[in-house]
This record gives C-alpha cells, sequence and structure tokens, in this order.
C-alpha cells in the first residue's frame, strides 16, 4: 500500500495514491488531500505570515489520473496578506480555485480569552472504528480505506446526524512532514460525511466549496471533527464542522452542500 496521498517527482505534477480517490467517482480525489497540497502551495507562497483561512472553490472534479498546483500572492501587507492558487488539470481546465488569508502572529501575549468545554474529551478516551460512511460507491480502493484511521469519542457511533470523530491519515507526501493546517485539510473536507443525515445510496451530498479557518495551529496527529450538516427541501444544505485536537478548538470548516 502507498504511504501518502500524493506521489511527486518535481513538487509541480501530483498524481494520486488510492488514499486520494473519492468515495462518489472512481476517476475523481477526495477533495479533502488535493485541499491540504493547495494549503502546502500557499503556505509556501506566503512563508512569513501564518494561514488562517483557506476558502476553496471546486470547480470541477478533481482528477485522479493527476494535476498541477499553482500560487501566488495578490496582495501582500506588514500584518496580512491575501494569496491566490490554482488546481488545473493535464489539459490546462482549472478545476479548483482557491483564496487564502495570512496574518502575521506576535509573541504569546495574555490576552483574554474564552474557552470553551472540549467537544469530545481526551483523544484517551475515544475507541478505534470505520469510516462514518457505509461504504463507497464504487469498488475501488478510496479514500475511507486503510489510509485513514477512525477513532470515536464514549457515545458516539458512525450512523447519519451530528457526529463528533477523531482521524489520523496518511502524510500528503511520502518524504514530507505536513504543516498544522495542511494536515487537518483532509478531516476539513469530511463534515458532509460525518454529520450526514441519510446514507449515500439514499441522498447525495456533495459539496460545492470548503472554507477552513484556524485560529491557532493543531497539535499532533490525530485530530477531530464536530460536524452538523443543514440540509433543505431546496436541494442545497450547509455542513458546519467544529475542529479540535487534544488541547481544545482549534477552528472550524463549511461546506456548502448540493442535496439531491
Amino acid at each position: 500500500m502507498p504511504r501518502s496521498f500524493f506521489t511527486t517527482t518535481d513538487s509541480e505534477w501530483f498524481q494520486p495514491t488510492e488514499h486520494a480517490r473519492g468515495p462518489w467517482d472512481p476517476d475523481a480525489c477526495h477533495a479533502g488531500p488535493p485541499t491540504g497540497l493547495i494549503a502546502r502551495a500557499v503556505e509556501a507562497a506566503v512563508p512569513d505570515k501564518q494561514l488562517v483561512r483557506l476558502s476553496v472553490d471546486l470547480n470541477k472534479p478533481v482528477p485522479y489520473a493527476g494535476f498541477w498546483v499553482t500560487a501566488a500572492v495578490v496582495r501582500e501587507g506588514r500584518v496580512v496578506t491575501r494569496s491566490r492558487a490554482e488546481l488545473v488539470d493535464g489539459d490546462g481546465a482549472t478545476c479548483v480555485s482557491a483564496a487564502g488569508l495570512h496574518i502575521a502572529s506576535v509573541a504569546d501575549r495574555d490576552f483574554p480569552t474564552y474557552e470553551p468545554p472540549h467537544p469530545a474529551g481526551p483523544f484517551a478516551a475515544a475507541e478505534i472504528g470505520d469510516f462514518p460512511l457505509s461504504g463507497p460507491l464504487h469498488g475501488l480502493p478510496n479514500f475511507t480505506g486503510p489510509g485513514i484511521e477512525i477513532a470515536y469519542p464514549p457515545g458516539e457511533t458512525w450512523q447519519p446526524g451530528p457526529t463528533t470523530v477523531w482521524m489520523r491519515t496518511v502524510p500528503l507526501l511520502e518524504d514530507e512532514t505536513p504543516s498544522p493546517f495542511q494536515r487537518i485539510c483532509p478531516l476539513a473536507d469530511c463534515g458532509n460525511a460525518i454529520g450526514r443525515n441519510a446514507e449515500p445510496n439514499e441522498v447525495n451530498f456533495v459539496n460545492a466549496d470548503l472554507t477552513i479557518a484556524l485560529h491557532r495551529h493543531p497539535e499532533g496527529e490525530w485530530l477531530g471533527s464536530q460536524a452538523t450538516s443543514h440540509w433543505h427541501p431546496n436541494g442545497i444544505g450547509q455542513s458546519d464542522a467544529l475542529l479540535f485536537d487534544d488541547f481544545g478548538v482549534v477552528g472550524r470548516a463549511i461546506q456548502t452542500l448540493i442535496i439531491r
């Protein structure tokens, strides 16, 4: 089995492994790992500031056949810098466009803050389980397979409805340690599956975008999501996921959903 989501020989063209294949279409990637590569690209473009928000528009399915990722600074400031990135397929079509927000951090200060109760409690109390979806819509190895590990806090199950999980994944690239923002991207794009209201053989709930906002770096390999999905009769929905690590909340992930 491969030990990463992607391989590359030049850090420009990325070839997905079976861990990155999506559960919906065997020829398309799950959007989480490619989002991690986009985070990687914009972080490299803005190395002097912290990536705090990444807004991703999924214009076309991300091809399992491979793709390029490019990134550039669009407005550089002393405190705030904005970046743009594109994921382009082998025919030159832009499949994903993204915007990054980067803020200069300061030395730790004793600012007043609010720490909500931990969404899941300590990771040590969780139990290893299966990915929330009951199964892929095709029979090929994919993102929900051995490339990820899932653990459930006490009282949580894989059944539909608002759900809290822990997840650990293979890295984006075998010879690199992902940044904290990159590491949480695969989990952040799972809110629609974790907090689904029915199984995919009953209802499709594909996301058209993904926004990840982090107020601090997540720590550790095991990261968590407390996800709820709002599905409406007009066929439009939203997944709202609170993201956390073993020390508390780190941010949120929002997906706009197409319900069919």
